[in-house]
């Protein structure tokens, strides 16, 4: 039987991503803006953690022990290579759940979390991973689950049966031998959908949208493709489909893990927000909420036996919470993408809350509601703001002085093992914040720059050179918006532009992030 038989692909790793959703301090807002007792994080878990970028963004960006499986060895290895760098108390294992889940030597957990497994595994391990969630999960705990759900997933599921289909026909024909060769057979098995669709089948004449979501696909990296759409075991499920599982399990819904999720005037109509606001039943209200967006992915928070928060302190609450603003304030675009599609925010309401987090200083709500007092911008409105904001990527969520001293060392170890990485690879694009808590997106290039500031004195002239000379003797172009090909003539040029471009815009906010 091969590996495609068995319903797993090892022989394909999977892409070196990173899940903000993962962070524990994302929760806090959503959870309070929905009138749910924070819970404070002392243990958490990560099931199916890939390469272990979250996990370990998340162990070094603060000083919770973090523990977790993914069932790929080369996975786990790259994982606890990271682990060990930055010295984290991070226990990463190379286990099926079915092992993990059954060792007696965890703890118990406040925070559990899932990116995308659900979808991509068997009845039998979705009943093993809501008993260790009953058993494992300390009372007022939090469950982060993301997943493929209907409808937005209707019209592809005959293609994924199609693409799956080849590639079982092909890999009977001749297993693959290698890894390139798995990956081959992936792109090979798009390809034949896009053929087929090429035929004009009646399939695709009363679902057009299908072909340009094919042609997407074409440009996905194969890897990705593999784990998205290539399991044995894959099943998108509604809402109500997986509240059964999770309710029995001891767990309540407590909300979206989505920011713009909180925002729903940019996700529905009035027609339906009104024909929402009459359903009491929960599983009933999220379906047809899912039904109205269209949505193909669901990211949820669930909460074992919470506790509420009465208004007042729920109010108190949210003054506390800290954000920061993580892009150059000149740069903010006032637009937001929802369900609906883009959106404009007003001027005269988001431009007073940016200009009080220009200086990207940690600043609670209390003080943006003292920054704004005299526009007559309340604490609700203020908090859905920095809601939206968050969301789109322009706030960060911010934890207290003491997590933040005890994470600096952490962070500080995993960076500068992640900025040596990018001598010879591109593969970690992300940086530890001990501020944030959270992995933050940094291009090999910045990690070169940051990398030349660490190892020697002077200024962009110096850190280009370094980079330049990095990039020649690796002989690799950086991937991403930033490519530059060192081989180029005019590349010292370019790159001397992008190093005083860094210094300048990026490296103040690198350093108040606490990366720099």
């Amino acid at each position: 039987m091969s590996e495609w038989d068995a319903g797993s692909i090892n022989a394909i790793t999977y892409t070196h991503g990173y899940c903000d959703e993962l962070n524990p301090l994302r929760s806090r807002l959503p959870l309070l803006l929905s009138g749910f007792v924070p819970q404070t994080v002392r243990t958490a878990c990560e099931l199916g953690f890939g390469h272990g970028i979250s996990v370990n963004m998340h162990a070094a960006g603060s000083a919770t022990p973090w523990f977790g499986t993914d069932y790929n060895p080369s996975h786990a290895d790259f994982a606890r290579q990271l682990s060990g760098s930055a010295g984290s108390q991070a226990a990463l294992f190379a286990e099926s759940f079915s092992a993990f889940c059954a060792r007696d030597d965890l703890p118990q957990f406040d925070f559990i979390g899932m990116h995308g497994i659900w979808s991509w595994i068997s009845d039998e391990d979705r009943a093993l991973i809501a008993d260790f969630i009953q058993r494992k999960l300390n009372v007022g705990g939090v469950v982060y689950v993301a997943y493929n759900t209907q409808p937005g997933w209707a019209a592809m599921l005959p293609v994924r049966e199609l693409m799956h289909c080849h590639l079982q026909a092909r890999t009977r024909d001749s297993a693959p031998s290698s890894p390139a060769q798995a990956e081959a057979h992936v792109v090979e098995a798009v390809d034949f959908v896009r053929r087929v669709l090429d035929t004009q089948p009646g399939y695709a004449l009363v679902n057009p949208l299908v072909a340009e979501r094919v042609d997407a696909l074409r440009s996905e990296n194969p890897r990705y493709l593999a784990h998205e759409y290539f399991n044995r075991d894959w099943q998108p499920m509604s809402f109500s489909q997986v509240s059964a599982s999770l309710t029995a399990a001891g767990l309540t819904y407590g909300c979206s893990a989505d920011y713009r999720d909180h925002v729903d005037e940019i996700n529905l109509n009035e027609a339906q927000r009104a024909m929402l606001a009459g359903i009491a039943d929960t599983a009933l209200r999220e379906t047809v909420r899912d039904f109205c967006t269209n949505r193909s992915m669901r990211r949820d928070y669930w909460v074992k036996a919470p506790q509420m928060l009465d208004m007042a302190s729920r109010q108190k609450a949210l003054r506390a919470h800290r954000v920061m603003l993580a892009l150059p304030r000149a740069s903010v675009v006032l637009k937001v993408r929802g369900a609906l599609g883009e959106a404009t925010l007003p001027e005269s309401l988001y431009s007073p809350i940016l200009d009080a987090l220009a200086s990207h200083r940690p600043t609670t709500l209390a003080e943006i509601e003292s920054s704004v007092q005299g526009r007559a911008i309340p604490l609700p409105v203020i908090a859905k703001a920095v809601t939206l904001l968050t969301g789109a990527g322009v706030l960060l969520n911010v934890q207290d002085e003491g997590q933040i001293e005890l994470a600096r060392p952490l962070s500080e170890r995993l960076n500068a093992a992640i900025c040596e990485f990018a001598l010879s690879q591109a593969d970690v694009q992300f940086l530890a914040s001990p501020v944030s808590g959270s992995g933050i997106a940094t291009s090999r290039l910045a990690q070169l720059f940051l990398l030349a500031r660490r190892r020697q004195s002077g200024g962009p002239a110096q850190w280009a050179e370094f980079a330049g000379a990095a990039l020649r003797a690796s002989q690799s172009s950086v991937g991403g918006a930033e490519t530059v090909d060192a081989h180029l003539p005019n590349a010292d040029h370019e790159l001397l532009e992008k190093a005083n471009r860094f210094g300048n815009t990026h490296l103040p906010i690198l350093q108040a992030l606490g990366i720099a």
